[in-house]
């Protein structure tokens, strides 16, 4: 049995799905390819299909023209190891969308994003409770994270 999420763009899911991988390393676009019958979305060959992987998870995406918006019951959580990497997607996957509290946002496909340090969730389960609420309540002001205000935070 396999899972796999599926991403339903109104246009121009190619170049996400492209500029997706681009940005997440160890990414690849499968492959990318048109329907050859009659839709309910369009004639043959108006509706796009695409299977990519972001790091180790599996996606396909649908071209169909507009159907519901993405929003935020459906995010893409990237777990990052660095600040140079948390300000790297940061700048890349907020361009032309807008950002959020809490390490959300929105890129311009409407998509939405966490880019997230691997070190909050550590601090935010640390064994000492003061600690943890000091880590979180330092993360619920932040917009892009900064691992060492959350690094500050947890020793007070």
């Amino acid at each position: 049995m396999k899972v796999t999420q599926h991403l339903w763009f109104e246009k121009d899911m190619e170049r996400a799905v492209r500029f997706y991988a681009a940005q997440i390393p160890g990414s690849t676009v499968e492959w990318i390819t048109t329907l050859p019958a009659e839709t309910p979305s369009g004639p043959p060959g108006s509706v796009k299909i695409a299977a990519f992987t972001l790091g180790d998870q599996r996606y396909m995406a649908i071209e169909a023209g507009p159907l519901d918006a993405f929003n935020h019951s459906f995010s893409i959580i990237v777990e990052c190891e660095t600040q140079a990497e948390i300000d790297r997607l940061w700048q890349a996957l907020g361009e032309g969308g807008t950002t959020e509290q809490c390490g959300w946002l929105r890129d311009r496909w409407g998509l939405c994003w966490q880019i997230t340090p691997r070190r909050l969730a550590e601090l935010m389960r640390d064994p000492d409770p003061a600690k943890a609420k000091r880590v979180t309540e330092a993360m619920l002001k932040m917009v892009k994270f900064d691992i060492a205000g959350l690094e500050e935070a947890a020793r007070g």
